[in-house]
């Protein structure tokens, strides 16, 4: 369960970031696609409703919507929408929103107690990952992801959602046991930097309106004290049919859903009295509002520009365009504001401006900018000057046409994949539907209309826009600081004259692009010398005259994604001390300085219009690529992977650029404390090896560009002992020419290497280590057992087992029982090399005055589990877990890719895939009391944060 700011910090930088779509290779989904332009278009021309759509209303008014879709096969997603969120409650009941959610998974009418859970779980669901819900200012969803080859289980969870509807319980007794969970959920997520400056920022951004006053986490004395009567009273008002719609999405029979839906919701009555449904707002203000907030653990100076214009949903085809517009708009701004990064003294660590929503009837275009240590005037000045340059000059008609084909590729993508996108992706869009009357064309009416009115949209009304997002009217400008930053910082009347006076001497953009071709000579490749098959699991494997080896696994999974990857023994263990940083680095600033002759920048704009993206890696034991592509611009993926290895670009002003801004986020990371937490574990578990720890500015000032370029060019020279995995949509004939072209091209001189075993391991023995840091009154425990593995297939599913299993028992007692927590979680890992280890890690967040006693129940739970093993049904819920995980895995290109690669690498049976269901018989409550012997004894590390003493 979870509570959504909806403005967050974090929120915002998202909003900047995903609103374009020029700087990042699009996925196909059927959300966020751009819109086509008409001049002929008239004003109330609606949007037509997708007809693969059943959308009905109930008498007592619940709407439904109903969609067939078959991936994944045997699945559904059912999401029961309330338009209830925070906005509605009153002053005695701030919190109680979210708290409502919490108690539909704490007993109903038909699923008492923790029934529901415990119901689930058994049937395959997983809790927090499957099973979960959010509550925002103006809605709180629930969502339920069900097997539906089981008529029984699909068909109760139609029963589940109407519980959730109309029947939850409000047991006082359950009430009592949630409140220590949701204060948990506050503290994990709040008291922290972000929660202080948020409640600071909230009545400037939202005008002090309604959304300022009723942040969805709440009040901690009402949430400690609240009468049941006050909740009760809260969902009796608003969660009402009228107000409510279920979305059923998925491998099934539409027809029989609607029965389920009448059968199940027509019960459900509205309150004699309904309390009308007020839409709250945020007023647009007069002017700019100007705040400067610091803290003393805000390791960061950020710059944020947020202009308010007023929303309109999208109904209309006109409304469409002008969302196109608005897209290239976006992509074309947020392309430029990307190449400042690239300079070798960046005027910023991070900076985005989009027009975008907002909140409470209202859009914002929202400018920010992470500033450099003391440099927020240059940040603030540099982001104001990139949109005033597109307010005064616009944008380039390459600029446009490249804009426009990425939006073309995008929306080819999503079509062809429309028959084999994943039912939560339709989800979001009937969601919004029934919120805020958002249009659902589909998928084939909206690239229909993109390709017939694409080229309609010109570069004059693209260039009008930043005219009109652009004002000092309902604006405002926030600065949020460290606290040690107070001396630098400008007053609110400098910082204003600022934002004012930047831009006035900007000029005219000036694309700059390559005319050079991306691979000048085809290499002269070497010819498939041998070839073998497993008919068993789909796969080919050949063997290149270079000694390149490649596994071929084609696929109907997805109609436009093929995913290739690489690995050859080596990585940063073959560099010495002294050249580490500098190897460590090398990958990622060749993957970012473009290829050959060409800039990162040129190479951005040639693969426009390409669904694709290469990028090399060189980790601790080994070297290679990752990446994807459409089979349309397959051969251009080869061209790339050729040319990561034998032309990688060196580009002194990225390699600055790069150190500048690791250095930069360096200067005030101890002021946050969980990255001291977080720097602090590193250090402990790799027992204080300078390789696996936080890099430093003495290191960074001893790394160059030479050494990083030398120690690229050696990983990558030799390609004779490299496999590669190819996985997707592909006819293993037609790409056989380019594997023996571009990857029989690559160079081989046969040098046989491996990868140098570091020994880096976890301290032996009952290690505590404590941390002191922050203010808030909150604590982070992580408890890991650590120690030498025997990998096999029959101890990795014990593993998986006792993993699971910790994680249901860890849920159980700190969550359930103690009220302590609000997510504990549980990771269980093993690896084969460069040593079989494992690592299991129980963590969770909780008040410090409980950091013992629940550390204290935690090893209760797992004496109980080595002494008695688990409970029949704990081993029940495993298996029905990961039969229904593995159901889902075996029909995705991802899970083949990683899975054919450390089968190579590991030197595995491949085909052992075929027993994965079968292996989870071997689970009993006697191999896991075993196993927790042999693994969760000798070697414990707890690390704690608590916060500093005063």
């Amino acid at each position: 369960m979870k509570y959504n700011h909806s403005l967050s910090i974090a929120v915002l930088f998202a909003l900047a970031v995903n609103t374009g779509f020029a700087q990042t290779k699009p996925k196909p989904s059927p959300k966020n696609k751009p819109v086509a332009a008409s001049s002929t278009l008239k004003p109330d021309d609606l949007l037509p409703v997708d007809p693969a759509v059943i959308i009905g209303k109930l008498p007592n008014g619940l709407t439904y919507y109903i969609r067939k879709n078959t991936e994944p096969k045997n699945r559904a997603e059912l999401y029961l929408v309330n338009k209830a969120g925070s906005v509605l409650e009153n002053d005695a009941q701030q919190g109680l929103a979210h708290f409502t959610e919490h108690m539909a998974f704490k007993g109903t009418r038909d699923f008492p107690k923790k029934e529901l859970i415990n119901y689930l779980e058994k049937s395959g669901v997983k809790f927090g990952a499957d099973l979960n819900a959010y509550t925002s200012f103006d809605e709180t969803v629930f969502q339920l992801p069900l097997p539906t080859d089981s008529a029984k289980i699909f068909e109760t969870g139609f029963n589940i959602l109407a519980n959730w509807a109309g029947y939850v319980s409000f047991d006082t007794d359950q009430i009592e046991s949630e409140r220590g969970v949701v204060l948990e959920e506050s503290r994990l997520r709040g008291k922290n930097a972000q929660e202080r400056i948020s409640r600071i920022i909230y009545p400037i951004i939202f005008n002090n309106s309604r959304y300022a006053e009723r942040i969805p986490i709440g009040k901690e004395d009402i949430l400690k004290t609240f009468n049941p009567e006050t909740i009760k009273s809260f969902y009796h008002d608003w969660y009402r049919p009228d107000l409510q719609a279920v979305v059923a999405v998925g491998d099934f029979d539409p027809k029989r859903v609607e029965e389920l839906i009448k059968q199940d919701f027509s019960a459900l009555k509205n309150p004699p009295t309904e309390r009308p449904r007020t839409k709250y707002n945020v007023a647009m203000s007069p002017g700019t509002e100007v705040k400067i907030v610091t803290d003393k653990e805000l390791p960061y100076t950020i710059a944020e520009i947020i202009v308010k214009h007023p929303a309109t949903p999208v109904k209309t085809k006109e409304d469409y365009i002008r969302s196109m517009r608005t897209n290239l708009f976006n992509s074309m701004l947020n392309a430029r504001i990307g190449e400042l990064t690239q300079k070798a003294d960046p005027p910023f660590l991070y900076g985005a401006a989009s027009m975008g929503g907002f909140l409470g009837g209202l859009n914002a275009f929202t400018s920010i900018a992470v500033a450099k240590p003391g440099e927020l005037q240059k940040a603030i000045t540099t982001i104001v000057d990139e949109t005033e340059r597109a307010r005064k000059f616009g944008f380039t008609q390459t600029e446009l046409d490249r804009a426009k084909q990425a939006g073309l590729t995008s929306m080819q993508n999503a079509y062809k994949e429309k028959d084999k996108t994943k039912s939560v992706n339709f989800v979001g869009e009937y969601q919004q539907n029934f919120l805020k009357g958002d249009a659902i064309p589909g998928i084939d009416f909206e690239y229909n209309f993109y390709k017939r009115n694409i080229d309609q949209i010109t570069l004059i009304e693209i260039n009008a826009l930043a005219g009109k997002f652009i004002s000092t009217q309902g604006r405002d400008i926030i600065v949020e600081a460290p606290d040690k930053e107070k001396d630098k910082l400008p007053t609110e009347q400098t910082l204003l004259a600022w934002v004012n006076d930047a831009g006035k001497d900007v000029t005219a953009y000036v694309d700059n692009v390559s005319k050079s071709p991306l691979l000048a000579k085809v290499p002269t490749g070497s010819k498939i010398v041998s070839s073998t098959s497993d008919k068993a699991i789909g796969i080919t494997t050949l063997t290149l005259g270079n000694g390149v080896k490649v596994i071929l696994k084609p696929t109907d999974f997805k109609n436009d994604q093929i995913l290739f990857g690489s690995y050859s023994w080596g990585g940063t263990s073959l560099a010495s001390d002294a050249d580490f940083t500098s190897a460590n680095m090398a990958a990622d600033i060749f993957n970012s300085s473009g290829i050959e002759d060409m800039t990162e920048i040129q190479l951005d704009k040639m693969l426009t219009g390409k669904n694709v993206t290469i990028s090399p890696f060189i980790n601790e034991t080994a070297q290679g690529i990752t990446g994807s592509s459409s089979p349309k611009d397959m051969e251009t993926a080869f061209q790339l992977i050729y040319l990561y290895y034998t032309q990688p670009r060196k580009d002194p002003d990225i390699w600055q650029s790069n150190v500048t801004q690791i250095k930069a986020s360096l200067a005030n990371r101890g002021l946050d404390p969980q990255s001291v937490y977080a720097d602090t574990a590193a250090a402990v578990m790799s027992n204080y090896n300078f390789r696996r720890m936080q890099t430093t500015v003495e290191q960074l000032n001893h790394a160059s560009l030479d050494k990083a370029y030398a120690f690229y060019q050696d990983r990558f020279a030799d390609a004779s002992s490299t496999t590669f995995t190819i996985t997707g949509s592909f006819d293993p004939e037609k790409i056989k020419p380019f594997i023996e072209e571009y990857l029989g091209g690559l160079p081989s001189t046969n040098r046989k290497e491996n990868y140098k075993n570091l020994n880096i391991h976890p301290p032996v023995g009952q290690i505590t280590k404590t941390v002191y840091k922050g203010i808030g009154d909150k604590s982070t425990v992580q408890l890991s057992f650590t120690g030498n593995y025997d990998y096999n297939e029959a101890n990795n599913v014990q593993m998986d087992a006792l993993g699971a299993i910790l994680q249901f028992r860890m849920l159980d007692r700190l969550r359930q029982k103690e009220s302590g927590v609000y997510s504990p979680g549980v990771r269980a890992s093993y690896s084969k090399l460069p040593n079989g280890r494992y690592n299991v890690v129980i963590y969770f967040g909780c008040a410090p005055a409980n950091v013992d006693k629940l550390i204290a129940a935690a090893m209760d739970e797992i004496n109980k589990i080595k002494q008695n093993g688990p409970e029949a049904t704990d081993i029940q819920k495993f298996v029905a877990e990961q039969t229904r995980e593995i159901e889902v895995q075996v029909r995705e290109n991802t899970f083949w890719q990683g899975y054919l690669t450390r089968t190579a690498q590991y030197q595995e049976d491949p085909d052992a895939v075929l027993n994965k269901t079968k292996d989870l018989n071997m689970v009993t409550a006697q191999t896991v009391k075993e196993t927790a012997n042999k693994y969760l004894s000798d070697n414990l590390i707890k690390l704690i944060l608590l916060p500093e003493k005063k």
